[in-house]
Formats: structure tokens, sequence, C-alpha cells
């Protein structure tokens, strides 16, 4: 094989060989006296009519349409130097006969894994495939192609196919990188282990393969194997959004309105679904407002679309966002469809829950699915349609339950929030600076002294929508002005609660709030990210180690809140925290601490074996609890029970050679070895595995049966186990409410922490707001932009701003320049905003 490469590799190095044409005759060959001359080259070229009528036409035409590749529907770039590298070294030689048409129709001979290979993408043609082949991952055809281009790793030709490989512990970087770049990824494993093939019916056939996973952007952070790993990834949301619409131009020509458009948003990774369904106007300025609100990573667009809708929806997802978009038809959906559609999935979902549930869990559960049930029945028809799309969708993915059983829906726009425009999210520059597009620069950037994920994405949220009710305005405030004022007051030392004398004396210490609070926060900074973990749980996709770490930092929050609130079990009596005076935070803090959160998660953590997880021995994982898990308990029995046979039989062989101290020994990855002097006689069948030049080392028949039968126990252990840790997880579902509850008052304590910090920080003071009965009016004494005066440090010139409906209600702004005039009015802007949520 070496030769023949280099011979093909010379060969395209070498200087191509003249070509002797009959009809010209040989030139003499130069004389040694004659000077060195270029060469006389001639040739005659003569066209037909007919054929320079056809040059002409081809010459004038308009140019190819560049080829779309069917993963991404965006066109297929020109070849690299390094596949032309490629298709110049695969091509067959000159001196190398070319095959017939004869011989090219007749059909190829395809190998059992390429086969399989065809039989895949024939089922799933739009998804770029990953088949696992021993100990690599291996990409075939056109897949092979895009993954040598976008991964850098070397393709080539085997057998029918152009192939490339990955290592298989590499999954995750590789499944990641080909996400980002826009491709749907699936991923196909061996469904048999080599012990099963070799004991069942498909012994001398391939193994046995199938689709185990598929990978988006909008999937990726809730997928098996790849999510959740990655350091630096997932911060970010990562929604889907499914948008309709239809024309309404007749019914709201008066009001300006031509589409009502239809959307749902879920963050797959989170259970956060985020719907609505509202009139538009030609330009889609509310349905820009929605898109960069969310920022999706990857849009279902349901067809058919209008021109304008489509038009705004793949300007967003332009070539440079790496935004991914999926059409969908929803001709079935016209005739009351797609409610048909959602029911029929809910229906099944509470079948199968309880069927699945345990006796203690009762019918609160399935009170609860009604409730949910009857609050979709209630959802606008369009973004009925949206729904019931996304559903059909993600069952693609096996996420659809998330929608069914622990997706926490809300609205886009409600009474108690401000809808910002587009228009003013990019004017005011709220998410993103105008200069760049970089978060840095943003309002979002200089607010944010989050410590969480979750906060972080809980903050996004808020700013984006500031509140417009006083009383949820008013509770906000007096949070983070109490946490303000223990930063101001930190002490490292605890504080003794008073004694109620009425109410049996009791006396309790309690720490500092906010150094309880920071260091909660910091340690779940440090864990992995909790929100996303308890959803990657629910979806039966998180790995052992994780859904240790998760349970064990919300059980340590838990348990550090708990110092906040005393309760005296003997007497019965609950003892009030004087720490925390805000109805909010006592409310979130006794959320995350509550005995039920706490007992459930001590009761999670019992079952699983921690060193076992971190280990990642599956087999060993679950701990056995009264009549729990027989069939892993048995499974282990008989694992014990082989080895126990294996290791009994070198009694057997000591009688038989005459030698006490015979042990069995392990060298180079075999195990239960015999090793005897060379010159030793042994039966006729046993088998010789190695040896040296003094010793030779034996498998005995009889070995080699036991470790058969053992190397199946051992397989059987992991597939039983690995059953039992799906089935504990779907035992998880019950308690998922409860924890998602714990993760958002988590994430909202450290939004307020986080503003806090920054209103001590700035030295910002807490607004006032007038009451109802008093005209509009916006007082601000010496304000600052609250983003330049970050840039500017020490530059800034403060600014007063006084308005008052009845007295002075407008201004007009004049100078010259880059006087300031547009930083003073988005200033003003900035700071109304601010105060509506936390300030």
């Amino acid at each position: 094989m070496g030769k023949q490469k280099q011979q093909v590799i010379s060969r395209f190095f070498a200087p191509k060989p003249k070509i002797n044409d009959s009809s010209t005759p040989p030139t003499a060959p130069p004389s040694s006296s004659s000077p060195i001359s270029s060469p006389k080259i001639s040739a005659t070229v003569s066209f037909s009519p007919a054929k320079r009528k056809l040059l002409s036409s081809h010459l004038t035409s308009s140019p190819k349409r560049p080829k779309l590749s069917p993963h991404t529907q965006n066109p297929i770039p020109t070849p690299s130097v390094h596949q032309k590298f490629l298709e110049k070294l695969l091509e067959p030689s000159p001196g190398i006969p070319q095959p017939s048409s004869t011989q090219s129709s007749i059909p190829k001979k395809y190998t059992p894994l390429e086969q399989q290979v065809l039989d895949l993408k024939n089922k799933y043609p739009d998804v770029l495939l990953m088949i696992e082949v021993g100990y690599k991952y291996r990409f075939f055809g056109e897949d092979a192609e895009i993954a040598a281009r976008v991964l850098r790793i070397y393709a080539h030709m085997d057998h029918n196919f152009m192939t490339a490989s990955v290592p298989t512990f590499r999954l995750n970087v590789h499944v990641r990188r080909l996400v980002s770049a826009g491709y749907k990824v699936g991923v196909v494993k061996q469904t048999e282990t080599a012990a099963i093939k070799a004991h069942g019916d498909n012994k001398t056939g391939p193994f046995c393969r199938g689709l185990s996973a598929l990978y988006t952007k909008a999937t990726m952070e809730a997928a098996q194997d790849v999510g959740g790993r990655e350091e630096g990834c997932g911060g970010e949301s990562n929604y889907l959004c499914c948008v309709v619409d239809k024309s309404v131009l007749l019914e709201n020509a008066d009001r300006g309105f031509d589409t009502r458009i239809g959307f749902i948003g879920v963050e797959i990774s989170t259970g956060d679904v985020v719907y609505s369904e509202f009139d538009d106007v030609f330009l889609r300025s509310g349905l820009e407002a929605v898109v960069l609100s969310l920022s999706p990573a990857e849009l279902l667009l349901g067809d058919p679309l209008s021109k304008q809708t489509e038009k705004l929806l793949l300007t967003y997802a332009g070539h440079y966002s790496n935004v991914r978009v999926e059409r969908a038809s929803r001709d079935c959906f016209n005739d009351g469809g797609a409610l048909a559609e959602v029911m029929s999935l809910y229906e099944n979902m509470a079948e199968a829950k309880a069927e699945d549930s345990e006796k203690e869990v009762g019918w609160t559960e399935h009170g609860n699915n009604h409730l949910d049930i009857e609050g979709i029945m209630n959802m606008p028809d369009l973004a009925m349609q949206a729904l019931a799309l996304t559903i059909r969708h993600l069952k693609q993915f096996r996420l659809e339950k998330i929608l069914c059983l622990g997706a926490s829906f809300r609205t886009f726009s409600s009474n108690m929030e401000m809808n910002l425009s587009a228009n003013t999210l990019q004017q005011l520059e709220v998410l993103r600076n105008n200069s760049n597009g970089l978060e840095s620069g943003s309002l979002l950037h200089v607010m944010n002294y989050t410590l969480t994920v979750s906060g972080s994405r809980l903050l996004r949220h808020w700013v984006t929508h500031p509140l417009c009710d006083r009383n949820m305005i008013s509770a906000r405030l007096d949070a983070v002005s109490e946490i303000a004022e223990s930063v101001g007051s930190y002490r490292a030392s605890q504080n003794v609660g008073s004694i109620d004398e009425e109410n049996s004396d009791v006396a309790i210490v309690q720490p500092d709030f906010y150094s309880l609070l920071s260091t909660v926060l910091t340690n779940l900074g440090r864990s992995p990210d909790i929100q996303r973990g308890i959803t990657r749980i629910f979806h039966r996709t998180a790995t052992a180690s994780e859904f240790i770490s998760v349970i064990q930092a919300i059980l340590h929050a838990g348990k550090q809140f708990q110092q906040l609130h005393a309760e005296d079990e003997h007497n019965n009596k609950k003892v009030r925290a004087k720490t925390v005076r805000s109805v909010l935070l006592k409310k979130l803090i006794f959320t995350v601490s509550s005995s039920s959160v706490v007992g459930n998660a001590v009761k999670l953590l019992s079952t699983l074996n921690k060193e076992a997880a971190e280990r990642g021995d599956l087999a060993n994982l679950i701990v056995i609890h009264n009549d729990q898990f027989q069939g892993v308990a048995s499974s282990r029995k008989a694992v014990q029970l082989a080895k126990e046979k294996l290791d009994s039989l070198i009694c057997l062989y000591r009688k038989q050679l005459k030698m006490h101290n015979l042990e069995f020994m392990s060298v180079s990855g075999n195990t239960h070895l015999i090793e005897l002097p060379a010159d030793v006689r042994v039966p006729v069948n046993w088998v010789k595995v190695n040896s040296t030049k003094k010793t030779t080392r034996y498998h005995p028949p009889e070995v080699l049966t036991a470790l058969d039968q053992l190397s199946l126990a051992n397989e059987e252990l992991m597939v039983i186990s690995r059953a039992a840790w799906d089935n504990f997880l779907r035992g998880f579902e019950k308690y998922y409410a409860e924890f998602q509850a714990v993760v958002q008052a988590l994430a909202a304590l450290d939004c307020l922490h986080s503003l806090a910090c920054l209103s001590k920080n700035k030295n910002y003071v807490r607004p006032v707001f007038v009451d109802d009965s008093e005209p509009v009016q916006i007082h601000i004494s010496s304000g600052h932009h609250p983003v330049l005066e970050t840039i500017l440090q020490d530059s800034f010139v403060p600014n007063d701003t006084h308005l008052h409906a009845d007295g002075e209600h407008c201004q007009i702004v004049t100078g010259p320049n880059m006087g300031g005039k547009s930083c003073y009015i988005r200033q003003v802007g900035l700071i109304a905003m601010m105060a509506q949520h936390h300030q």
C-alpha cells in the first residue's frame, strides 16, 4: 500500500508527459552545439458555426446558481486548496485505463457497514451523521467532506465513500464545533456490545447501530453526552423561536396593521416558554422587538409566511449570525388541528405519568396537569399553531416532554411589565452597543454584578422588561435597599437575635445576612449551571456526577439559608427572623430553604454512590435500599458468582500440575493467566497467550469459558444498571417543579444582590414614585449617564432634569455637534428605566 501511494504522489509532482500527435511530425532533438531555445508551439484550432454559436451563448449566459447544502440550505463554498489537492491526488493515472460505460453501469458492491450508512442517510437526509465504529466516530460521503472542512481533519477515500474520523472521547468538542457552524448533527451508536453480540443471533453480521441523539444549537445544552460540560459555554440563552402569521389587512386596515403574528420561544435547557400573539405593521416592528429581546439561536418558520415576516427573520439569521433556520408546514393545522396535536401529546404524557408514578404521588400531580391543560387551551390560535409545530419539531430530539410537564409558560408582554420596542433597545444600547454590537458598553453590561449563570439570564429579562406595577416596584426596591444596607454594615461576626418574651423566650444566633447571601451565591457560581442541570435531569440526559453536584449545590444553599429562620421542634413554635425585613426576600429565602426541598434532596442523594459517580462506574452507582432495584442486585450477584467461579479454578490447576503455590496473573490486560516454565508440559487444549525465554503463559479452556461468562454477566449488569439509572431519573419528575422554583428563587436573589452591589458602588439613590392622583412628573438631580459615566470616569458632568405635566412639560435641547444632546436625552430614558426595576 505504501509503495502504491508513493507512486501516486510522485506522479502528482512529476512533470506532465509529452503527448505525441500522429498528425504533427516529431521535431528533431536539438544538437548539443546549438544554444537552448524555447520550443516551438504550433496548434490549429477550428470552430464550426454551430460550435461558435454555442460557445458565444455559453459565455454570455447568466452564471450558474451555486449548489445549496442539504444541511443548512446555504451555498456550498468553492473548494479549498486542500480539497483540490485531494481531488488531484485521487484522480486516476493517465496510464490506467478508465472503466467503460458498460462497466460503470454495474451496481457497486457495498460492505455491510456501507449499507448501514446508506440506510441511515436515506432515513435522515438533512442530518450530518457521526457513526460509531469501534473507538472512533466516522463520517461518510458528503458528511466527511463537511467534517474535514469544519473540523480541520483529513478525509480520504475508503471503498466507495470518502471518510473521516474523530476519537470517541472527543465527541463533546467536535459536536459543538459542527453545531456552531449551523449543522444538525446526529450521533449513531452501536446498540450492542461485543460480548452480547457473540452470544446473540447476530454473530457474523455487523454491529447493530441506531440514531441515539440529535444536536442543534437550541437543544445542545439539554442533550445527552455533550451538554453542560464545556467550560465557558452555555451562559447565554439559546431560544428556539417558532413564528407563524396570517394576513388581517381587511380587518385592521384603519389601524395600520396588516398581519397577525403568533410565536413560541422555548429555552429547552431551562424550561422557559414565552408565547404571544399580536397585530404587527408592515415593517414588523413588534416581531423585531421579540427577536432582539430573546436573541434566538434557532428559527422555526411555519410555512406559509408573508414576505415581510420571512424577510425580517432571514435578515436576522444572516450568514454571519450562525442562526439556524428550519421550515415546517402548518397546512394540517388550519381547521383546529393544532389544538388536537397538543392535546394528544398532553394526554399521552398524562397516561405515561400515571403508569410510571409511584403510589405515594397521589392525585396532586394529576390535578396540576389538568390546570396546565386548561391554560394551554386558552392560548390564541396562532400561538397554538406555533406550539404544535414546536412540539412536532422537538419530538425528533425526544425533548418534547418539557412543554408538557416541566415548562413555565409566560406571555411576552403583560400588564405588569413594559414591552420595549426594538428601536428603544437599539438606541439606548440596552443589550448591545452600537459601535461593534457587543455586550460590552451596554446598559446590561454595566448593571451585571451577578455571580451565577442563571442570575445573569434573569437579569437580562429584568433589564429589558421594566416593571409597571407600583407594588412590585416597591417590593423589589425594599429588597435591594435592605441588601445594600447590609453591604454597608457588613460584619464578620454573627448577630444575636432578640428575645421575644411573649413567645416562650426563645433566643437564636443568626449570621449576617449579606455575608451569608454572598457566600451562597459565590459557591453557586463555582458550581455547574444548576438551572440547566435541573432541566437536564428532567430530560434524563444528565450524568450521575452532574446530578450529584447540582442536587448538592441546592441542598447546601437550602441548609445555609435555614440559619436565617429557626424552628423549635419540641414546642412546635417558629422564631421569626429579625435579620430579614423585606417581604420579597423572606418569600425567596423560605422557598430555597423549605424543609421539603432539603428532605427531598437528602433522599435523592442517599440513593447514589458518590465515589462510583465520580469514577463513572454505572454498575455500582445505585445504592440498594429495601426492595428497590432488585434487578440490579441480582445482576451484581450474578457477576460476583461468575468471579468466584473463575477464581476457584486455580485449585483445579494446582492439583493437576501439582504446584501448591500456583496463582493467576495478569499481563498487558490479559487476566487469569497461568505462567509456567517453558519446559513444563501442559494439555494440548490449553491456549498459549504469550511467552518469554524462560516462561510461557496459558489460558486453559475452563478459564476461557469462565471469562466469557463473566464478560457476558458484566455486560448484562451494565444494561440493567443503565435502565435503573434511567428509571431513577424518570422518578425525578415529581420533584422537578419544586426544585425549579428553588432555582428561580436563587436566580432572583442573585439579581437583587447584583443590583444592591451596583447601587452601593455607584452611590445610586432610591427613587420616589408619586401617587396616581398627582400629575406626571420627573425630577432628576445630578443625573449621570450610567454607561458613559463608567467610560469617562471623572470627566462626566452631571445634569438635572425637571419635567411636570402642569408646568414645564417640554424641553428643547440645543447645542453644537458632539455637544452631548443625544447623551442627555438617552440619560433621562435610561435613568427612568433603571428606576422601574431596581434603583
